[in-house]
């Protein structure tokens, strides 16, 4: 495991646009999650983490995967994959916020449940970045509609749950269908037999991070139940 010291964004070798977003959004220290994992995706190294919702994740990978992309490159470089369409939207709408001052950006998401015909009719030019489900991708992949062949960074995001529900096969025939040399992003909530044994297959000598997630920093969250 890797520890850092550093907690300001700024201490980061990130693109000036890439600080400029982090500033607007109001984030001024990094998150554990943050602190330990963006130095090692920065450096381009696979990293494993255990990490739970509302830790930040999603805004360490994404400032990683926009720091090494190029704009001018008119190809999918960037593929995260998510369990379920609600977290592949809020996913995409958080990499599009940390976008924002980087000119021409194209990301689209990708999920089963949806109509084929516009996702089709977007990917009739390359985009940059695609946020989607394991299913609704591997279609694409299979039907050439999507090019994984200059991928650059693959992301796993909550891959436990992605493998509780039955993805495993399809994440496997993805990465078969892409670049075979990118660097993968592994986060989990949870850290089974099974998650060990996806990246075992599919990374290259990860940095390994944990995050304990004590009582004090869970969000207080109050459930209310109606009965209508």
């Amino acid at each position: 495991m890797r520890s850092w010291s550093m907690t300001a964004f700024d201490t980061l070798p990130l693109k000036p646009e890439l600080l400029a977003s982090v500033q607007t959004l109001g984030y001024s220290t990094m998150t554990p999650i943050q602190t330990q994992s963006l130095p090692a995706m920065l450096e381009g190294r696979d990293v494993i983490a255990q990490a739970q919702t509302g830790s930040g994740k999603t805004a360490a990978f994404g400032l990683s995967l926009l720091q090494s992309l190029n704009v001018e490159t008119i190809r999918l470089q960037a593929l995260v994959l998510c369990p379920t369409r609600e977290l592949a939207d809020q996913v995409s709408k958080a990499i599009r916020k940390l976008a924002a001052n980087i000119p021409n950006v194209k990301l689209l998401t990708l999920c089963g449940g949806m109509p084929l015909g516009p996702q089709l009719a977007s990917l009739s030019h390359d985009p940059h970045i695609v946020v989607g489900t394991p299913g609704r991708v591997q279609e694409h992949l299979k039907r050439g509609s999507l090019h994984g062949g200059g991928i650059k960074v693959l992301v796993l995001d909550e891959a436990d749950r992605m493998l509780d529900m039955g993805f495993s096969e399809a994440i496997d025939d993805i990465i078969g269908r892409i670049a075979k040399h990118h660097q993968t992003l592994l986060f989990s909530a949870t850290y089974p037999d099974e998650i060990r044994a996806v990246s075992a297959r599919v990374q290259r000598n990860p940095i390994e991070i944990t995050i304990e997630t004590s009582t004090e920093t869970k969000p207080a969250i109050e459930q209310q139940f109606i009965d209508v």
